[in-house]
């Protein structure tokens, strides 16, 4: 596996060029959400977590959009969308975990957690985001998609 190449410019860079697109790498977890444009800039406007109703909302947008990337055959779509459902679950997480969002104090040891880190509104909104994550994470064709991609890398 290569691992996510942060050193490429990516606000000058279209990853639906079909050049470009050969300079697109999985990387582990979330790496890259952020900066693969123009799939970042097309799915972040609908990425939120607040409660469970507007994480609901999102995370079904989210997938649909997933969906329409399957269908259009386009694998760096699929991911990209897997990967902002996947960081909807993680971020819900942490500040499930630790309302601030800090999990690590001043002097860098953890915080406790939350004594409602299972039940609060944020764990909530992560179980809602981890379900559709996993329904796009365990799809047959993006899991041979990624499979073909991981190879092509």
């Amino acid at each position: 596996m290569k691992e996510f190449d942060y050193d490429l410019d990516y606000k000058n860079l279209d990853f639906t060029n079909s050049e470009t697109r050969k300079l697109y790498r999985i990387g582990r977890g979330e790496q890259g959400v952020l900066l693969v444009r123009p799939y970042t800039n097309d799915i972040c406007p609908h990425w939120r977590f607040v409660d469970v109703p507007t994480a609901t909302q999102s995370s079904h947008k989210i997938y649909e959009m997933f969906l329409e990337y399957k269908r259009q055959g386009d694998f760096i779509g699929m991911d990209m969308a897997r990967k902002f459902l996947e960081m909807g679950f993680t971020r819900s997480r942490r500040y499930a975990n630790h309302k601030n969002g800090k999990k690590y104090n001043s002097v860098g040891e953890v915080r406790p957690q939350e004594t409602d880190w299972r039940t609060s509104e944020k764990a909530r909104a992560a179980e809602v985001f981890k379900v559709k994550r996993d329904l796009a994470a365990y799809d047959a064709t993006y899991q041979q998609m990624r499979k073909d991609w991981r190879k092509s890398e």
